[in-house]
């Protein structure tokens, strides 16, 4: 997820779900089996150990049929390691399954990447009419974020459990100017993924969530990854932790996935991320003339940003390392930060999860250990 306001949305609801917190005591995280590359655990372990590290971290590792699952830490307070069948909130990796919706209708002419706001959502704003599906995919549309407005994030304060339906989340941003001429720039916005989920119940006259489970969940097998209605998460769980004045506020049943719906409201679980991470990059899901689009990229760091230089395409980000180029997205939200990647093949692929949102300006040092472990997981991915 984008910034809020650069705030923690921990933070906000804190204030009135202060009950939810519960003591550090008890917390020390546990030991993993040695399995895979030693470097991922030892980061992983560095990390999770680290002051002011997450209570929990789980990477997969795949290169062609060989899997390896680094675990450290704890799934909840005092219990067992986190697994690759561990429920977790998928934060902005979300608006991967996104661009995946879209661009599988891309391909099937039901979209198109020039189609405007004007021509399919003509209530909104007529400032805002010219917006592109390929500007609002890649963020270059000068669309204000409606996580940073401060009539959202009272609502979201006031009411975390019960979300409002789609279209008001755009309310919140639509008497605001554009932030600058569509495609000029680059600007990560939390709207520009709304915009593009309307656009795909517009053209289709089915729900968003119909069509993702038509075009992409089902297609892969991804079982235990939704976009659900409610704050419930299915068990077993990795539970999502905000650490506040000395304490460990659970987040995991807190904040209803519709406050940010298409943009990051999905669940996953390590295994269906990594899954999804090898179709998705290899481009199993739409058409090589879609993909050669989805690939061009500008400059523009993911949310947070990812391993080595960053660029941006259409729903997925270019991530340069010093073991070589992957494509993936990066993802936080309360109680969590994501992080997935493959080589354009999917022949090998990483995820990296911890239960703790995590961000160059929420616990910089330690996110500095998060970007050293995603680094160290790539490279350990593309190994020979």
């Amino acid at each position: 997820m984008a910034r809020m306001r650069r705030l923690s949305l921990g933070v906000v609801v804190a204030v009135v779900l202060g009950a939810l917190f519960v003591a550090v005591a008890g917390a020390r995280p546990g030991r993993a089996a040695p399995r895979g590359d030693p470097a991922v655990q030892r980061a992983l372990s560095t990390l999770v150990h680290a002051k002011g590290g997450p209570m929990g971290a789980i990477a997969i590792v795949q290169r062609g049929r060989q899997t390896a699952a680094y675990s450290l830490g704890h799934a909840r307070i005092g219990g067992r390691r986190p697994t690759a069948r561990d429920a977790m909130r998928l934060a902005s990796t979300t608006k991967a399954f996104n661009g995946a919706v879209v661009l599988a209708l891309v391909s099937r002419g039901v979209l198109s990447l020039n189609d405007t706001i004007h021509q399919l959502l003509p209530n909104l704003p007529h400032a805002w009419g010219q917006v592109t599906l390929r500007e609002a995919l890649q963020h270059t549309s000068g669309l204000p974020n409606f996580t940073e407005n401060p009539s959202y994030l009272a609502a979201l304060k006031a009411s975390p459990a019960h979300g409002p339906k789609p279209r008001q989340l755009v309310r919140y941003v639509e008497k605001q100017p554009l932030l600058f001429a569509p495609g000029s720039r680059y600007h990560y916005s939390n709207t520009d993924n709304v915009i593009a989920g309307l656009m795909v119940e517009r053209a289709t006259g089915r729900s968003y969530e119909h069509e993702l489970r038509r075009l992409v969940l089902r297609p892969l097998g991804l079982r235990r990854t939704a976009l659900p209605r409610s704050v419930a998460m299915p068990r077993p769980l990795f539970h999502g932790y905000q650490r506040t004045a000395g304490k460990w506020e659970d987040l995991s049943t807190v904040i209803s996935p519709a406050w940010t719906w298409a943009a990051g409201g999905m669940i996953s679980t390590p295994a269906d991320l990594n899954r999804f991470a090898r179709a998705y990059i290899s481009g199993r899901l739409f058409s090589s003339r879609v993909r050669k689009a989805q690939l061009r990229t500008v400059a523009g760091d993911s949310e947070p940003p990812g391993p080595g230089m960053n660029s941006a395409g259409l729903a997925v980000f270019r991530y340069r390392t010093r073991c070589g180029t992957v494509y993936g997205h990066t993802g936080n939200f309360p109680g969590y930060t994501q992080f997935f990647a493959a080589t354009l093949n999917g022949q090998r692929s990483v995820t990296v999860s911890v239960n703790e949102q995590l961000s160059p300006d929420i616990h910089p040092r330690v996110f500095k250990l998060l970007r050293r472990a995603d680094t160290i997981a790539v490279c350990a991915a593309l190994a020979h």
